[in-house]
């Protein structure tokens, strides 16, 4: 049984992590997990992929990739650059309430959410806290 060193939580563009303070502090070959990393993210270029990579004691280790931030997708829908300031307020943009539950079945494998009607839920409140209007949903 190998001994687990350190668990990172970190963020890479698709197919673009190369070797750097965030991945030195892992304590992991960086060449050869940028290389696995790139090539399992190839089909996904353009989007932020987050991942969990596992180190061992004898340098080895694991990664899961995670599904891209709700945030990222929903600034994308709606193409805006980034959320309100103030989202009670000021509203940063329109999206349509089948584009949310497009996002929500994406993101269903990280979610805490029984079924696709509370990933909708889900996905929809984090659009609000963006001011991200979403069309055709009652609160």
């Amino acid at each position: 049984m190998k001994r687990v060193a350190k668990v990172a939580k970190l963020q890479f563009m698709a197919g673009q992590a190369k070797p750097g303070p965030a991945l030195a502090s892992a304590g992991i070959n960086m060449p050869q997990f940028c290389t696995a990393f790139n090539d399992a993210t190839k089909d996904r270029a353009g989007d932020i992929v987050p991942v969990i990579i596992t180190a061992y004691e004898d340098k080895s280790f694991d990664f899961v990739l995670k599904t891209t931030p709700a945030s990222v997708l929903l600034k994308k829908a709606a193409n805006i650059q980034k959320g309100s300031g103030n989202a009670k307020t000021t509203k940063v943009g329109k999206i349509s309430v089948e584009k949310v539950r497009e996002i929500a079945e994406y993101k269903m494998p990280d979610l805490n959410a029984n079924d696709i009607d509370a990933a909708v839920k889900i996905i929809a409140g984090t659009a609000k806290n963006m001011g991200i209007v979403v069309e055709g949903l009652e609160d």
